[in-house]
């Protein structure tokens, strides 16, 4: 029996493409930093983030919420800086990507939980628009993975079949989820596991 040929490869950006923007050791930093008591911070994070995941409050309200609620010693353009500045990129992953996109005119979307001030930034700065052909980031659909449908709009918004599509998520949950829904997926760890997996598919970089 044939294997269907690859043509959409779908990428969690946090975890695989970049560093988690704004995970738990960020907010672990923040308070370092910033002389916060991070079980309070914690709490309040977790309440409210994922409202904000979902684009329905903005980055500011977030911040109102967690940090300041109270008076603080630092301004909030230097705490947003601080946010902003915990975003790294995965330079192998990301020309993986470019380089597959390339060579097999693959559509490439974004499947991924963030807000949208951090999303933003993280596209601009990274410049992730060169190798995404659609960003199907929960702060833009009001939605956030694990829910089915997420990765149901990503396939209407490419029009691939399922039995077409790859997808790159470091979260084993997320993983599972979309295998459910007749979608290849790779648990990402490493690169050099995640290219090994990608090549058992049938897409290898160009040497």
């Amino acid at each position: 029996m044939s294997v269907p040929k690859i043509n959409a490869l779908f990428v969690d950006i946090g975890g695989v493409l970049l560093t988690n923007g704004w995970d738990r050791r960020a907010r672990r930093r923040a308070c370092d930093e910033f002389g916060l008591d991070y079980e309070e911070v914690n709490e309040r994070h977790h309440l409210t983030f994922s409202t904000y995941e979902e684009g329905r409050i903005s980055l500011d309200t977030y911040v109102d919420r967690v940090v300041f609620y109270e008076a603080r010693p630092f301004p909030r353009e230097q705490f947003l800086a601080f946010m902003f500045a915990q975003s790294e990129p995965f330079p192998e992953m990301i020309d993986l990507v470019r380089s597959l996109k390339t060579r097999y005119d693959l559509k490439t979307v974004a499947v991924s939980n963030e807000g949208r001030e951090l999303t933003l930034h993280r596209i601009q700065q990274f410049a992730l628009d060169t190798i995404i052909d659609v960003f199907v980031s929960s702060c833009f659909i009001h939605r956030r993975k694990p829910d089915d449908d997420v990765f149901r709009l990503a396939l209407d918004l490419t029009q691939a079949p399922r039995s077409e599509v790859v997808y790159i998520e470091d979260r084993a949950l997320f993983a599972d989820i979309a295998r459910g829904l007749g979608i290849r997926s790779i648990q990402h760890t490493s690169y050099e596991s995640t290219r090994a997996a990608l090549e058992e598919l049938g897409l290898r970089m160009e040497q």
